[in-house]
């Protein structure tokens, strides 16, 4: 399944590495595109999209 957030607050790369690894830890083979200026991260997982947000919240992002 393919998946579009919206996620708050991503500066830099430290940021997008967060992201990232907060959604490889729910499914290590997804794959992440993030696009930081629009704040917006493109997922490609087997994981419900609840799970992946969750995760991504849980670095501290707001996440739509």
């Amino acid at each position: 399944m393919q998946y579009v957030f919206n996620v708050q607050g991503m500066t830099c790369g430290h940021c997008e590495r967060a992201v990232t690894q907060a959604v490889q830890g729910v499914d290590s083979q997804a794959q992440v595109k993030i696009d930081r200026a629009a704040q917006r991260v493109e997922v490609e997982s087997s994981a419900s999209r609840e799970a992946l947000g969750a995760a991504i919240a849980e670095e501290g992002y707001q996440v739509a």
